[in-house]
């Protein structure tokens, strides 16, 4: 009974004890490795958070920047949460001592530009979550540390062009999400290093024209994402690069020009057995205006019509012209031979005359 009656007190004294070394706003608990400072008014990063935190959750505040070494004191975080808070400055170094650092979620914030000291000590990153910034540029040193990083969301940004080089060391990178960003234009190179890639996600854009060769090096790549784009048309050769064993490609939503160059790709594209292309029977026409809003698959079989019957009319056209050539050709040389024979015939009746 005593020890009924003691246990309570001793848990109180516990948590009385461990609440001490917790920053006022925040709830840590020490059973799950956990200090939820969410939604706490929070301007300024929390000093006093227990050295044990492994999951250190700070969004829904109204921080502003952080600062250079920011988390020194709780090395061991594994997960650290910063998503929609006001944050529009990361110092270099400000992840400096975060080696055992696998989830970083920046989403929802004012970052404009990523500095080129971004990635110190983010070696240990997994999954890094920019998305919803106002990032517009890629700098080509920003995640030149993220050596073993498996994904990175840059969606809902405005980033308009990508460096060469901006995913250089991201050889271990298996998804990649640039969706509702400003590319215009994919060119050959900006891939490059991804081997492992197997989702790359593009999705509400306004591209408009592929490199051929852009997803060659993507030889891991499982899904390929370009609806809701500007692209009117498309190479076969663009996809024929591919070195994959299977990856699936979603195209609609795009304002395709529905001729017979177009239809001509789709079918080849079908006929290869390691492409899958899942929305190819909702991909609709743009133009030309007769058949804006038809479903390609409604149409494409009447696409090369006009195209075939103005071949076949140059090829009979053609071959008129040559049979007309060879007859007239051939009656020309019936001409001569008679000729021939009648100047011989008379030279001979000439000559019988004389005798």
């Amino acid at each position: 009974m005593h020890l009924l009656w003691v246990l309570p007190l001793l848990v109180e004294a516990h948590n009385k004890t461990f609440l001490h070394h917790c920053t006022n706003g925040c709830q840590c608990q020490e059973e799950f490795k956990f200090a939820n400072c969410a939604s706490a008014n929070l301007s300024h990063l929390p000093l006093h958070l227990p050295p044990f935190t492994e999951l250190l959750d700070l969004s829904n505040n109204h921080l502003m920047s952080i600062p250079r070494a920011a988390f020194q004191n709780t090395r061991r975080i594994k997960t650290l949460l910063l998503h929609d808070n006001n944050i529009s400055v990361v110092t270099d170094g400000a992840f400096l001592t975060m080696e055992n650092l696998q989830k970083l979620d920046l989403s929802r914030n004012h970052l404009s530009h990523l500095r080129e000291g971004f990635s110190l000590g983010l070696g240990s990153l997994k999954e890094l979550l920019l998305a919803e910034n106002k990032l517009s540029v890629l700098d080509t040193r920003s995640f030149q540390h993220l050596d073993g990083l498996v994904r990175l969301n840059l969606s809902h940004n405005t980033i308009h062009s990508i460096p060469v080089r901006a995913f250089g060391c991201m050889s271990t990178l298996r998804q990649l999400h640039l969706d509702a960003n400003r590319l215009q234009k994919l060119r050959n190179g900006i891939f490059s290093m991804l081997k492992s890639l197997e989702v790359l996600s593009l999705q509400g854009n306004i591209i408009s024209e592929i490199n051929i060769g852009v997803f060659t090096p993507l030889t891991s790549l499982a899904l390929l994402n370009l609806a809701s784009n500007n692209l009117t048309t498309i190479h076969f050769k663009t996809f024929l690069s591919f070195h994959t064993y299977s990856t699936h490609i979603l195209l609609v939503n795009n304002p395709w020009h529905c001729d017979c160059d177009l239809q001509r790709v789709f079918h080849k594209l079908q006929s290869v057995q390691r492409f899958f292309l899942d929305d190819y029977y909702n991909l609709t026409c743009t133009e030309p205006a007769e058949l804006h809003g038809d479903k390609l698959i409604d149409v494409d079989a009447g696409l090369c019509i006009a195209e075939t019957v103005t071949v076949l009319i140059i090829t009979v056209t053609v071959v008129i012209t040559v049979v007309a050539a060879i007859v007239m050709a051939e009656r020309k040389r019936k001409k001569r031979i008679r000729e021939k024979h009648w100047t011989e015939g008379g030279s001979d009746i000439s000559y019988d005359s004389q005798s």
